[in-house]
This record gives C-alpha cells, sequence and structure tokens, in this order.
C-alpha cells in the first residue's frame, strides 16, 4: 500500500472520531474515542516520515502513543469514577445540531486545504486535522460538564499532533515532546481540578459557576 492509500485509510478513524464525539452523551464512550482517535494519530508520522525510518520519528510515536492511548484514557477513567458521573446532561447545544457543526466544520476543512494547494497525498489527512481542531473547540464551547471540555481539549491536540505530522514530517523532537510533555500536565491538573469542584458543588457543571458571588 502506498503512502497516499496509508493516509487516506489513516483518516476515516479520526473523522469518525469526531462525528461521534459529538453525537454521544456517554462519558466513557468518549474517553474511549478520544483515545482511539489518539492511537491513530500517534502512528501517522511513520506514514509522513520521507525516506527510512528515524529514531526520531520512532521515539516521537512511541511517546505519543504511550501517552494518548494508554495514559491519558486511564487518567480520565479514574477522574470518571470518582466524580460518579457518566452522561453529558443537556449540553449547551443538542447532539444533532453539533453533528451537523462537525459535518460542517470537516466541509470547511476540505475547502481550506484546496485553496492552499495542499499535496494530494495530504490533503485528506490536513482536512482531518483542522476537523479535529474544529471538533475540540466545539466540544469545549458547547458542552456543560468540565470532563467533556477535557475531552475537547484532547481532541483539538489530537488534531495539532496530526496537522504538524501533515505539515512538518521529521521536525526537532525536543518542540513535538515537549507540547506531547504539556498536554499530559494539563489533563492531569485538569482531572484533579475536577475532582475538587466535584467535592466542593457536588457538581461538574460549568454553568452553575454563573451562580456564585462574591
Amino acid at each position: 500500500m502506498d503512502m497516499i492509500s496509508l493516509a487516506h485509510a489513516a483518516v476515516v478513524p479520526v473523522i469518525l472520531a469526531n462525528l461521534a464525539l459529538l453525537a454521544s452523551s456517554r462519558l466513557v464512550t468518549c474517553i474511549r474515542l478520544v483515545a482511539l482517535q489518539g492511537a491513530v494519530i500517534s502512528v501517522t508520522p511513520l506514514i509522513f516520515e520521507s525516506g527510512p525510518l528515524t529514531v526520531h520519528t520512532a521515539v516521537l510515536c512511541a511517546v505519543a502513543l504511550g501517552l494518548k492511548g494508554v495514559v491519558f484514557p486511564l487518567l480520565l477513567h479514574r477522574t470518571l469514577r470518582r466524580v460518579v458521573v457518566r452522561h453529558e446532561i443537556e449540553p449547551y447545544l443538542g447532539y444533532p445540531l453539533s453533528i451537523l457543526l462537525g459535518i460542517l466544520g470537516l466541509l470547511a476543512s476540505l475547502w481550506l486545504a484546496g485553496r492552499l494547494g495542499v499535496p494530494a497525498e495530504s490533503y485528506r489527512s490536513f482536512a482531518a486535522a483542522f476537523a479535529a481542531i474544529l471538533t475540540g473547540l466545539l466540544l469545549i464551547v458547547t458542552r456543560k460538564k468540565a470532563f467533556t471540555q477535557v475531552m475537547g481539549y484532547l481532541t483539538a491536540e489530537n488534531g495539532i499532533f496530526l496537522l504538524t505530522a501533515v505539515l512538518a514530517p521529521g521536525g526537532p523532537l525536543f518542540i513535538e515532546l515537549a507540547i506531547l510533555l504539556d498536554v499530559f500536565v494539563a489533563v492531569f491538573v485538569m482531572g484533579i481540578a475536577i475532582h475538587h469542584i466535584n467535592r466542593q458543588f457536588d457538581c461538574i457543571d460549568t454553568d452553575r459557576f454563573c451562580s456564585l458571588k462574591d
């Protein structure tokens, strides 16, 4: 299978995960979708690597796969058990409209890739990456629970990682690993914050903060 076919095959689960995240109300399902998407995206630098496999690319993919496919999901599952919540209830934006916006975001990403003249072997991957970023931002803005917003943050980072693999294959290792470390710290801190919010207010709906008074 050539590079173009591999790239096209890799973006299918990424796009499906984007739409499924917008359609799902079950937090456990969302965690699994983010983990699957992250695992697939973690190996995309191998597809866009020009020439023989380098130690740099192998280390990057291994670290990314370990964090996105194992560590992050475990942290989220652990936090989910502590806060005792399983569903995203009454999001700001309904699920059908969220899916529609996700599809429009994908179409806009395809249009942008065409306008920027992205090569054929990277065209769909670029669009999928940009659509993942938009999906993550949509989850952050339109969902009430802080837990779902954390997964939106992870989805956006997945898109950024894929976009980096498409536009700058073989980039400096320390920069990419530093980004992954920042995401790891952010997820860890967010998990702690969600746990303490739930302990103090018995709820992790961010719209409840509007009722706080000085």
